[in-house]
């Protein structure tokens, strides 16, 4: 039966027990609210907020006070660079990396970590739910560089329009992407992008400086960080927006331009305490701080090894101010927390492209906070040092694993400290032991010292096997081998080459290393139609002796393959090369050439070549900018020589000088590519700047002075004379011209060489992989443009050249005329005859966008 039963009436159960609707009511009303409180509670960790009190600033993450303990993590494997991105790798790679390095996150208190876009938000939900460890996202804005209507700009100009419409394209978009991801903590914009707004050039002192164009872009820059903090927190307000700064830097305009940015994020570096820091930003700007980078490298320039200590030591103390200035802790209040740079070392950071393999302890700039190794006008920060962890090998897999510092041990214990539970009582600090901490690490180092291969190990082993067969019909081949008529190919039918290559590297300090590789022979085929191998020294040679012809069989057995050292000294580095190649000098003023490349892959091999044979010299310090290089055959083909360079930045001109000296005359010849040059003197000087859009480079070159007096041929109308060289042909010269802007780049260059006044090829790339370039051969005038022009996701690129030598090729070849030739004459026609010539590059490349965390 239903019933309808009015407001008094009572329900009657069983005659059990009575229950008034009233009173039904109110616990359905109650079991609902109670329902809608559990379901907010359980929404709520997605909502973060800062809130102020009278006692500071607070993160709250759900509604509960959240104090970030962070840290800047990547992963780059050693061997990769920028260009190795830990989300295209497979997902049991990604699981097996994050599954490794989360646990020890975890494990030393961090709650946060700082990532760049380009992360999947699968991995950032996968990363908070199974280890409990937030991530702050950072879009680069710009830090370094955009596409712009398909054109790379290297340098972002914030006043243009193409910049902030797509700035706000790509910020709106990773909210929309991202917003709903759980783990996600807040977004940060940029990494110090205030430093990167000297781009333009130096700015005289004399400048008021409201009126330099740094500040009128700094404007630019900080108006913009607002504008798409605003778009940001229209689309979704759960999550606060950050900046990150260089340091202090353009403070004031960021407190006029940045009003409706939630927290003040700050790079900064100035070693055992952050100074003023905290008053600075609580009393000038009143927005809560998050330190978005901070802390030591792990390494001493001035003992020239690894430092644990004082890293732990600036990272205790920076920690205890990040505590000191939190709310309720009786200083600023404006202390939101910090993120420690870096979890583990990058290898590739120094050297960015080369070296990868190696753990440079080069310093890369210098900071007068960090007083263990600190020296005036010495640069003491060693950037691929700054990890928390060392790391070790890659493995097959592409991971690897980490062996913590003293400073991750300090850090574990200080971040059991939470300045909301604990207001006031910072003493309990002081129980963190470095000594401790400096202990446990000492398990971690030898551990990692075991994997390491040690200051004396086996790199290279190779066995290589080769079988050749000859045959065929209508050659001289003999069908068998005649041992009294050794000729080559010996046979027809089946040999087998045995080749073995043995390599030992020594590393007796962490800024020394030497390398020496060896060749070994088996067997060596005799029977190759091809007789110019490397392998060839072994054959049997035949030789007459006072008993009579007798053959050697064990002819060069053993062989120095190639060798390498370095020597990373305070004041210098030295490298040494023998067949192990060195680069061109075209990226550090060598206008002219004067100093080729010299990599030739398995050319050297094939005709047992001995180059590139000698040592390179960078000077530091006091003689920064002076380089050498010194050796029997820098190049192939190359006399004994010596080349000294010298650059040096002049009131914004970048000025280099160069002096080669052929010391004496090489007569043997190993290969028709690498033809002995006739002994030259050379001297170079160049000066190049670079403006907003223009650029500017030229010098002149006097070459060739050793060749003065020498006789020549010349034709004029069809007629040969005779001629000498005069010291009016030892000189060249040469301009070039660049203009770089948006969708458009050109150049423009022209030169002038006399008879003997010999540069070298230009190894250097512009704008585009054109093939036309300056041959930089003397008795040459030319000219070369070519412009690169971007049209969407397609580039057009025309490039033209001219060439013509002064004194043209002898075309009459009866006596007493002959041709030219580059053993018997002071100069030739050969790369340098008259050209005329163009080519089209068109390049179809979809635009990609890669984020990087530079530090």
């Amino acid at each position: 039966m239903l019933l309808s039963p009015s407001a008094n009436q009572t329900l009657v159960f069983s005659n059990c027990f009575k229950i008034k609707i009233p009173i039904v009511r109110k616990l359905i009303t109650l079991c609902f609210v109670l329902f809608l409180g559990f379901m907010c509670v359980h929404a709520q960790p997605g909502s973060v907020s800062v809130q102020k009190s009278a006692d500071g600033f607070r993160l709250e993450v759900g509604g509960k006070p959240f104090f970030i303990n962070g840290m800047n993590w990547d992963y780059f494997p050693i061997g990769t660079n920028f260009s190795y991105s830990l989300w295209n790798q497979p997902d049991d790679v990604i699981r097996a990396a994050l599954d490794y390095e989360m646990p020890l996150l975890r494990n030393m208190g961090v709650n946060t970590i700082r990532q760049y876009t380009g992360v999947p938000a699968r991995w950032i939900k996968y990363i908070y739910e199974n280890y409990g460890i937030y991530t702050m996202l950072n879009h680069s804005f710009g830090r370094y560089g955009l596409t712009l209507n398909g054109a790379w700009a290297p340098n972002t100009d914030y006043a243009n329009p193409l910049v902030k419409a797509l700035l706000l394209k790509e910020t709106t978009a990773m909210v929309q992407e991202y917003q709903n991801t759980p783990g996600l903590l807040m977004y940060l914009l940029g990494n110090e992008n205030n430093y990167g707004l000297f781009w333009r050039g130096a700015e005289t002192e004399n400048i008021p400086v409201q009126d330099r164009q740094s500040t009128r872009d700094a404007v630019n820059l900080y108006k913009m960080f607002n504008e798409a903090t605003k778009a940001m927190k229209a689309i979704s307000p759960q999550h606060p927006v950050a900046i990150c700064n260089g340091d202090l830097l353009f403070l004031e305009i960021i407190a006029q331009e940045c009003q409706d940015i939630d927290i003040l994020g700050i790079n900064v570096y100035r070693g055992l305490s952050f100074t003023d820091l905290y008053d600075r930003a609580k009393n000038e700007f009143g927005k809560p701080v998050m330190l978005t980078e901070f802390g030591a490298d792990a390494y001493n320039t001035q003992a020239n090894k690894e430092d644990q200590e004082y890293q732990a030591k600036v990272l205790a103390s920076n920690w205890k101010e990040i505590y000191a200035h939190a709310a309720g802790m009786g200083k600023n209040g404006n202390s939101l927390g910090g993120f420690t740079f870096q979890f583990s070392d990058g290898w590739w950071k120094t050297g960015q492209t080369i070296g990868l393999d190696e753990h440079d302890p080069t310093a890369s700039w210098s900071n007068g906070g960090y007083t263990n190794d600190y020296r005036a006008g010495e640069n003491n920060m060693n950037e691929e040092w700054f990890g928390i962890c060392a790391k070790g090998a890659t493995n097959t897999r592409g991971t690897y694993e980490l062996y913590p510092r003293a400073a991750y041990y300090v850090l574990k214990d200080l971040h059991t400290f939470n300045p909301y539970n604990n207001p006031g009582a910072l003493s309990l600090l002081d129980n963190v032991s470095l000594s401790d901490a400096l202990l446990k690490a000492r398990g971690d180092k030898a551990a990692l010292e075991t994997e390491d291969k040690g200051k004396l190990y086996l790199s290279d082993l190779q066995a290589n096997f080769s079988t050749f067969y000859t045959g065929g019909s209508l050659i001289s081949t003999p069908e068998v081998a005649d041992p009294n008529s050794p000729v080559f190919p010996n046979q027809q039918g089946f040999d087998h080459m045995q080749s073995f290559n043995i390599g030992l590297t020594a590393r007796p300090a962490p800024n020394m290393m030497a390398n020496v590789q060896f060749n070994l022979l088996g067997n060596v085929a005799l029977n190759p139609i091809d007789e110019v191998f490397y392998e060839n020294r072994g054959r049997p040679l035949t030789v007459m002796t006072p008993n009579g012809t007798e053959q050697i069989n064990s002819n060069n057995r053993i062989q120095l393959y190639r060798a390498s050292y370095t020597w990373d000294a305070k004041d210098f580095k030295i490298t040494g090369f023998y067949r192990t190649g060195h680069y061109h000098w075209g990226y550090e003023g060598d206008f002219f050439g004067l100093y080729p490349e010299a990599n030739y892959g398995q050319n050297i091999d094939i005709y047992n070549g001995e180059a590139p044979f000698g040592f390179e010299v960078e000077g530091k310090r006091i003689i920064k900018g002076l380089k050498v290089a010194f050796g029997p055959e820098l190049w192939w083909g190359a006399n004994p020589a010596i080349l000294v360079k010298y650059s040096r930045k002049i009131a914004n001109f970048e000025v280099t000088g160069i002096f080669h000296e052929d010391i004496t005359q090489r007569n043997n010849l190993q290969s028709s590519f690498a033809v002995p040059v006739p002994k030259t003197r050379r001297a170079s000087l160049s000066i190049a700047r670079k403006f907003e859009k223009f650029g500017i480079q030229l010098g002149g070159l006097w070459g060739g002075q050793p060749l003065n007096g020498r006789n020549f041929q010349l034709m004029r109308e069809g007629e040969t004379f005779q001629d000498q060289i005069k010291s009016t042909d030892n000189f060249g010269g040469k301009i070039k011209l660049t203009y770089a802007s948006g969708i458009l780049q050109w150049y423009g260059l022209a030169s002038y060489m006399g008879l003997v006044a010999n540069g070298g090829f230009d190894q250097t790339q512009t704008f585009t992989g054109w093939r036309l370039k300056d041959v930089g051969s003397g008795n040459m005038y030319n000219v070369l443009s070519g412009f690169a022009l971007t049209v969407g996701k397609l580039q057009i690129a025309p490039n033209f050249l001219y060439q013509k030598p002064i004194e043209g090729p002898v075309t009459d070849l009866n006596a007493p005329s002959r041709a030219r030739n580059i053993l018997d004459d002071p100069f030739s026609v050969r790369s340098n005859r008259e050209t005329v010539a163009g080519e089209l590059m068109l390049t179809y490349d979809p635009p990609r966008h890669l984020d990087v965390s530079m530090g």
